[in-house]
């Protein structure tokens, strides 16, 4: 279960990985190595899911930037 995420994991994939991970460390009956695994393993799918959000709202504040420099465009015409 420990190791690198593969960068390629898309965002939705790495949720869903991500919220059993949750749902299996909230179950408890685990060892406190296998916790720590499932731990580790939460904390590079949530940084995989912040990458996601992160280069969408990048995306989303470039189209608003576009849209709002072609507005301006249209007004001074």
């Amino acid at each position: 279960m420990t190791g690198k995420v593969d960068e390629a994991l898309g965002y939705e994939q790495a949720r869903d990985e991500l919220i059993e991970v949750v749902r299996r460390l909230e179950a408890g009956g685990t060892t406190l190595e296998e916790s720590l695994a499932l731990w580790e393993r939460g904390e590079e799918l949530a940084r995989v899911c912040r990458r996601w959000l992160e280069g969408a709202r990048a995306r989303l504040d470039a189209a608003l930037a576009e849209e709002e420099a072609a507005e301006g465009t249209d007004e001074t015409e």
